[in-house]
């Protein structure tokens, strides 16, 4: 086992490595000067050409990396070139609400679409299974923004039970936290659980077709224990796979649903940052999303040993 966690984090260096160089060049080689943006329409060339010095645009782009590169070797990420925070400051700073979102639509994701597939697995071609299928295919179909304005409309709106708009952080009060998140929460729980369901159902279903659940029912096994200890457990890996890379999906993607509730996140400050060309904005998050990518894949890696041992080896 220590071998194999070893080789799965050594893997993850030569990633990022490669995430970091590539993050470095498209920015800096595609059209557009950064700091003719910033200066404005009425700068002068001489402005701009100090604005372009004090940012150090005007180095050879090795020199760039080179500089860029021994920063983030510190943990520093750089200065935003519009509010000249630091960018590890504004990640900090707005990370936590699309991170709580994105957990407790997982959460709100498993406990709703395990239950489902294995319901549509173990009715495997009875109504109950084709009607699962059909609200997954529904679910999985209609955009987001969609489902939010809908959610908004019913219990924001009309029903007045929710806020329409905003986000309290868990340090307000879980209570208060609970009722600015759960229809972000419910907007992206819509997909997730679509596809979760569907990975449940078609990975249990391979797993009852095997022997030794046929042997486990001919000694007299319950079908509940057949289900869940058996074959839910010994399908677990794809299911697992599914839900660790959906969250790493909506750690990065939540861009539409927080726009439409007006929550403050990561997915706004990308926006924002791509919109005024701010580079150290840019790269912070596209490091931070590539870096959440490759850890959650590790912990799935490593998660997978304990439905699986064989995988160690």
């Amino acid at each position: 086992m220590p071998g194999y966690v070893l080789k799965r984090i050594l893997a993850v260096v030569p990633v990022m490595a490669i995430v970091a160089l590539i993050v470095f060049l498209i920015l800096r080689l595609t059209p557009g000067d950064p700091a003719a943006i910033i200066a404005g329409d009425a700068a002068t060339p001489d402005q701009i050409e100090k604005l372009r010095q004090s940012m150090g645009l005007n180095e050879p782009i090795l020199m760039q990396f080179i500089h860029w590169v021994g920063q983030l070797l510190q943990g520093n990420l750089g200065t935003s070139l519009l509010s000249g925070t630091s960018v590890n400051a504004l990640i900090a700073d707005r990370i936590w609400p699309t991170l709580n979102i994105a957990v407790l639509t997982i959460i709100l994701s498993v406990a709703i679409a395990v239950p489902l597939g294995t319901f549509a697995a173990w009715r495997h071609g009875r109504i109950g299974d084709r009607v699962v299928m059909i609200v997954s295919v529904a679910g999985f179909s209609v955009p987001a923004f969609v489902v939010g304005y809908v959610l908004i409309k019913i219990f924001a709106a009309d029903l007045r039970w929710l806020p329409v708009q905003g986000y309290r952080a868990p340090s307000a009060g879980f209570g208060e936290f609970l009722r600015h998140a759960i229809l972000p929460a419910l907007t992206l729980t819509a997909a997730y659980v679509a596809l979760t369901a569907r990975m449940t159902r078609a990975s249990l279903l391979n797993v009852l077709g095997e022997d030794f659940i046929r042997t486990a029912r001919a000694k007299g096994v319950g079908e509940t224990r057949v289900l869940l200890r058996h074959g839910l457990r010994n399908a677990a890996v794809p299911v697992l796979t599914v839900v660790g890379t959906g969250f790493a999906m909506l750690l990065s993607g939540v861009v539409v649903v927080e726009s439409v509730f007006n929550i403050p996140g990561i997915g706004r400050l990308t926006i924002d940052a791509v919109m005024a060309r701010d580079y150290p904005v840019i790269q912070g998050m596209i490091l931070l999303t590539s870096g959440l990518y490759v850890l959650v894949n590790l912990l799935i890696d490593l998660a997978y040993t304990l439905f699986d041992p064989r995988i160690r080896y």
